[in-house]
């Protein structure tokens, strides 16, 4: 098993920096995810670890080792592409043995670690078809054989759950996650979907034009933002972002005012304006410290709850509420000012 590290990481394309100096250690046996919306960098930064693209300049260390000038077949890593990228006219079996066969491992040997691959991924019964009479949940599962019969020190998976349905997803998520614990190796694991990142991560790193904004448990990156794009990638519906007015220990938005406590009051001396971040999920229909009025624009069933969408000093805003209330019209929101965050306007961070 491995530590991965990336020193000083650039990778630059046409005079463009597609990876801007990034400093990143995966520890051994962790499962890290990299997590940014499309084209942020994070695919690019997976593809340098395996080798797969040239670093422009910075070090990428493998259990210690620099491997910058290590060809990809070399770094003992297993790569698990999006499209599953297996050989259609090979069963399921020669897909998996593949890789050893390549590395002129002896039959017997073959055999075992394919059967042993296979019963870890319920695929046994499964051995002799071909990919095109596999389910796309199958299908990857293959991928995901042919990369634990190579027994590699560090698993790379860029979005290999992104051509799935979405109950699909769903199971392949905590298959996925099992198989971690089984393995005990190191993961590395590419979405641009952030509930993927905040169910199957030990840690996360949010990354956004090629720098890396926060990296942490998904508990504390969810909770404790460091800036506006970072609260407002993870959660779903996204952190509503509201321009508020402050005049001394007062803050004002949409015809309402709050107080706010010693610590909000210490936070804030001195400025007049600031970028209140609230959940969805905290929004609420009962009394609390502060309440203002809205009117429903339109409103999502979700179950047990449901989403409401409305607008706040004229912002669009959502909020998650009960579903068996029947709401129209205008109404009034609750929120502890307690759960508020504060950013600043023109840099954006948390204050």
């Amino acid at each position: 098993m491995a530590q991965v590290e990336l020193k000083n990481a650039v990778k630059i394309y046409d005079k463009k920096k597609i990876i801007d100096n990034i400093n990143l250690t995966v520890q051994d046996k962790e499962f890290l995810v990299l997590v940014g919306s499309s084209g942020c960098g994070k695919s690019t930064l997976l593809r340098m670890i395996a080798g797969l693209e040239d670093i422009t300049s910075g070090e990428i260390y493998i259990d210690g080792k620099c491997v910058n000038n290590v060809h990809p077949k070399e770094r003992d890593i297993a790569f698990v592409f999006q499209n599953y990228a297996l050989y259609p006219h090979m069963s399921v079996y020669e897909n998996m043995a593949f890789p050893l066969k390549m590395r002129k491992i002896d039959k017997k040997n073959i055999d075992i670690k394919v059967k042993e691959a296979a019963e870890i991924l319920n695929l046994s019964d499964l051995l002799q078809r071909k990919p095109k009479q596999l389910s796309g949940g199958q299908r990857q599962r293959v991928a995901l054989g042919r990369a634990i019969v190579r027994n590699p020190r560090v698993f790379l998976m860029d979005e290999p759950l992104s051509n799935l349905d979405a109950k699909l997803r769903v199971q392949m998520r905590a298959e996925i996650k099992k198989l971690h614990q089984k393995l005990q190796t190191t993961f590395i694991y590419v979405t641009h979907d952030q509930t993927e990142a905040l169910t199957m991560g030990d840690r996360i790193a949010v990354i956004d034009k090629g720098i890396i904004q926060q990296i942490g448990s998904p508990a504390d990156v969810y909770n404790n933002p460091k800036n506006k794009f970072v609260g407002g990638f993870l959660g779903s519906p996204a952190m509503n972002f509201i321009k508020a007015d402050i005049n001394g220990d007062m803050v004002s938005f949409n015809n309402s005012a709050f107080k706010l406590n010693e610590e909000q009051k210490t936070k804030l001396n001195s400025r007049n304006q600031v970028l209140i971040g609230v959940r969805a999920e905290n929004f609420s229909l009962t009394n609390s410290n502060f309440a203002f009025e809205s009117n429903i624009e339109i409103s999502e069933m979700l179950g047990s709850n449901q989403i409401v969408y409305f607008k706040a000093n004229g912002i669009d805003c959502s909020a998650i509420l009960p579903a068996d209330v029947r709401l129209h019209g205008t109404i009034t929101l609750h929120i502890n000012t307690n759960d508020l965050m504060f950013f600043d306007i023109d840099t954006e961070n948390r204050i």
